[in-house]
Order: C-alpha cells, then structure tokens, then sequence
C-alpha cells in the first residue's frame, strides 16, 4: 500500500520538482498540493494524506503554526518539513508543533524518502548531521549530568539508551556505541517507553526535548 502525500510549498516550481523526484517512487502516492497553511488545513483530510510534506515559509502563516494546526486537527497525519532553514530554533519549534521529521532542502533525495517513509510508520526522522551536532552540544554541557538525574525514574543505562533515540539511532547503532546487545538494547528501550507511558519515538523525542535532554 502506497503512502499518500500532501506536498505544502509556496512555490510551484518546488513542487513540481518535488512530484518530478517523489513521482517515480512505487510506495509513494502524491494525492495533493498546496501553496498555503490554509490550502493545506482545507486538503489534508479530503485527499486522506498520510504525510505531508511542509515548507516552514508559508505565505499566510509558518509551517511550524499550519503544523500545529495540522496535528490538532487530524492527529493521525505525519508531517515533515523539507526547508531551507538549519537553525536549531526552527528544529526543535517544529517537533514541538509534532513535526516527525525534518529535512534540509539540500539533503540527497534518499534522505527525504527516508524521511517520508520513516515518518508514515509512525516514527521521527531526524536529520543525521543536525540531530547529532545537537546532542553532543548537550552531552558536552555542565547541565547535562542534572538534567538526566531526574528522568521520571530511569536507571542510568536507560537515560543512556533514551539519549541514544533520542537522537535517532538505531537498536544496532546504540549496541555498538554502549558495547552491549541489540536485544538488551530493545528490553532497554521496551522499560523506557513503560515507565514514561511512552508510545511512539515522536512522543519519545518530544519528552527529550522537554527534560532538555536534546535542545537548542
């Protein structure tokens, strides 16, 4: 079953590029376009998108607001923001409006296919250059060792472990980076998500952001 996606950009001609890269792609389907956050509000739920790809410089409003919008409206749907912007400040403002992943536009197409299909099963793409500049900013400060001494009842591995998705690696990456398991890796992550109530990486990385565990 192919993955329905809104494309939201205020310039035709990305978007026609956009159908151009994504078009030939059997698991995706773009159902629709818009140029605005309004245009956007209005088709997401008629064309039954699964994912919409967002542009952050809308006409009418950002795409951090249309994404708040968005999810209040129609929970279910994923979206992604494919921009120009890198700044952390525009990173972490749209995972808080429930953004499930973030591309740069000059990103290889790869990446944002990853992204889309990343973000329709559910989980947050994080975009590997950013996310980890901005965890290891975090792991090199004097907050660091404070802030994770109050994870709501974690052991120590298992703030390691949540650090580790939180940044959007792999079971196999953090086992490598910890010397330990896969599988310890995933009965790890399996007593996080339990104890935090927890029930998605996109819910697990909005909690990193509010214990500052990721942030800009």
């Amino acid at each position: 079953m192919s993955i329905r996606l809104l494309l939201v950009d205020d310039h035709a001609v990305v978007r026609s590029g956009l159908r151009m890269l994504l078009g030939g792609d059997r698991s995706i389907e773009i159902v629709g376009e818009a140029g605005t956050a309004a245009e956007a509000l209005d088709l997401v739920g008629r064309v039954a998108a699964d994912v919409v790809l967002m542009d952050i410089g809308l006409p009418d409003k950002s795409g951090i607001e249309a994404t708040r919008d968005l999810k209040a409206q129609h929970p279910g749907v994923a979206v992604v923001a494919l921009t120009i912007h890198e700044d952390e400040e525009y990173f972490f403002k749209m995972l808080e409006a429930g953004a499930s992943g973030y591309v740069p536009k000059r990103a290889a197409p790869e990446e944002l296919l990853s992204a889309i299909r990343i973000a329709a099963a559910g989980e947050v793409y994080l975009y590997p250059s950013l996310a980890k500049l901005l965890v290891r900013d975090y792991l090199s400060s004097d907050r660091g060792a404070d802030e994770r001494a109050g994870l709501d009842g974690l052991t120590d591995r298992e703030g390691e472990v949540l650090t580790h998705l939180a940044e959007g690696s792999s079971n196999e990456e953090i086992a490598a980076a910890l010397v330990i398991s896969p599988k310890t890796v995933e009965r790890h992550r399996e007593n996080i998500m339990r104890k935090l109530n927890l029930h998605s990486r996109a819910e697990l990385v909005r909690y990193a952001i509010r214990k500052g565990i990721i942030k800009a």
